[in-house]
């Protein structure tokens, strides 16, 4: 039976894999975000996405907490007039950017990157990954001063990219969602299943379905 491992610490992404029914376990990387892509030297929102996806998978990939499983990084960046929009982390940049953003739109890349360390052993030496991207456009509402200014305090935007939610607080700001709205959310889970397509697997050998509670 195939195990995932999500390399990833956001709430969000792991309640939604549970909410999909698939079965699997997290394993946070220590990947520093900043050196990676500045290393790399990528400067699209796309191709960071992307970028980050693959070294939080490679790096969990290396745990021997992953030995002979199929491991998931993922990493959202949120596109507008060009730039990349991470996390904001500071109050005064998530203000200025929700700001920016009132009443205009926006395109939210979640890149996806699944390693198969299924024959890579402990180090994951010889392990497989391959990658996808899934993007939608983003529209928000026109905010009032007091609305951004409570959302701020909420604490809710510092840590997500784009410094919005579509699932908690911040889904009362979005008038529409054009794409998949997973992707949204942080991973999409109609692209989970084209890569373990890839990788021989099909998405439903991950199901934990949940039995119905006998009245």
């Amino acid at each position: 039976m195939p195990r995932l491992v999500l390399a990833s610490a956001s709430p969000a992404r792991t309640k939604l894999l549970s909410d999909a029914g698939i079965r699997h376990t997290v394993r946070v990387s220590e990947v520093d975000e900043d050196a990676v892509t500045a290393q790399a030297g990528v400067t699209t929102p796309s191709e960071i996405a992307l970028l980050l996806a693959r070294a939080k998978a490679e790096a969990v990939a290396g745990l021997a907490e992953s030995r002979d499983a199929l491991v998931l990084g993922c990493d959202s960046v949120f596109e507008f007039e060009g730039e990349a929009y991470g996390k904001p982390w500071e109050p005064e940049v998530a203000k200025l950017r929700i700001s920016n953003m009132s009443g205009r739109s926006g395109v939210l890349h979640t890149g996806h990157w699944l390693v198969d360390n299924r024959d890579g052993g402990a180090s994951g030496a010889g392990a497989t990954g391959n990658g996808a991207l899934a993007s939608a456009t983003v529209s928000f509402a026109t905010l009032s001063e007091d609305e951004i200014d409570a959302y701020v305090a909420s604490g809710e935007p510092l840590q997500v990219a784009g410094s919005f939610t579509i699932d908690s607080l911040g889904g009362a700001f979005i008038t529409s969602v054009n794409g998949d709205p997973h992707a949204v959310v942080g991973l999409s889970v109609s692209t989970l299943r084209e890569l373990l397509s890839q990788r021989g697997v099909g998405i439903t050998e991950l199901w934990q379905l949940k039995r119905p509670e006998t009245p």
